[in-house]
């Protein structure tokens, strides 16, 4: 039986573009599936857990006093966490014994401590600390570094600490602040309990009540003006006694605190009593 013509032979190259357009046409025809909401982004983590830190930090502080405009360009600025290593900085394995007693040594602030030293805003200061505290690292939304050298309001300069002895810390305030008389004296600027109703929630870390100072002194020292304070401050975030030491130079006035608790008080108000008495500008 006669049959017709054979057709021709599907080449491989035809079945392979039937093939591709036919799985083209099947993933178009085949619907996206749901998307899942998209996780928040890393960076957001790390900026809700800096502002979280801030705000610590600035009660901490006894920053969270500032006017509310301050505190909010503050919380803008970037922040520079305390580092592990500055923590354990232990002053005797880096500062010289103190000439006037060896079992003390000598801390003298220079340029390279504090942004405002750096500025030229505050002028060098001294005092000596056993050699077993540790230097603290002061956060950058308390060292005045974000407002140097033209600062509104008060700032941390340094801090020490020792778990068995007490807290130390230098806090600068423009003078501007207290006084209208540029390069005013600490007496221009009032009585030893004026002043301190200005400075105390800087000593405290949160308020300050009149009843709390048990007692005020005046010495001098060259040129140079000081207010010594003894406060028991039983609500103070700093600790339940603080002694303070004052003087104003240049455009600024200077503030020494050293700080305890019952128990270490007990055992260090010695210490930090001649801490205290050793400060100077």
């Amino acid at each position: 039986m006669a049959t017709g013509p054979l057709p021709p032979p599907i080449t491989s190259s035809l079945i392979s573009s039937s093939s591709n357009s036919h799985s083209t046409s099947s993933s178009r025809s085949k619907l996206p599936p749901l998307l899942s909401p998209s996780p928040l982004p890393r960076h957001n983590y790390q900026q809700q857990a800096q502002s979280k830190k801030r705000r610590e930090l600035l009660l901490k502080g006894g920053l969270g006093l500032l006017p509310l405009a301050l505190v909010e360009s503050i919380l803008k600025e970037p922040l520079t966490l305390p580092s592990a290593e500055a923590k354990e900085a232990v002053v005797g394995s880096f500062l010289p014994p103190s000439p006037s007693d060896p079992s003390f040594v000598l801390f003298k602030a220079s340029a390279k401590d504090t942004p405002a030293l750096r500025a030229g805003n505050v002028q060098p200061y001294q005092f000596i600390i056993p050699p077993t505290w540790k230097q603290m690292r002061v956060a950058n939304i308390l060292s005045g570094n974000y407002c140097q050298p033209k600062c509104a309001e008060p700032w941390v300069e340094v801090k020490f600490e020792d778990e068995k002895q007490g807290k130390l810390q230098v806090v600068a305030s423009p003078l501007i602040r207290l006084t209208n008389k540029p390069n005013a004296t600490i007496e221009d600027i009032g009585n030893p309990e004026k002043v301190i109703a200005s400075l105390g929630p800087f000593v405290t870390g949160n308020t300050y009540d009149p009843d709390e100072l048990l007692e005020t002194t005046v010495e001098k020292r060259g040129d140079l003006t000081y207010y010594k304070y003894a406060l028991e401050t039983p609500f103070a975030l700093t600790g339940s006694h603080n002694l303070a030491k004052a003087t104003a130079k240049g455009n600024t006035v200077v503030l020494f605190v050293v700080s305890a608790s019952d128990k270490q008080w007990q055992a260090s108000q010695k210490t930090l009593k001649a801490m205290l008495d050793s400060f100077q500008v």
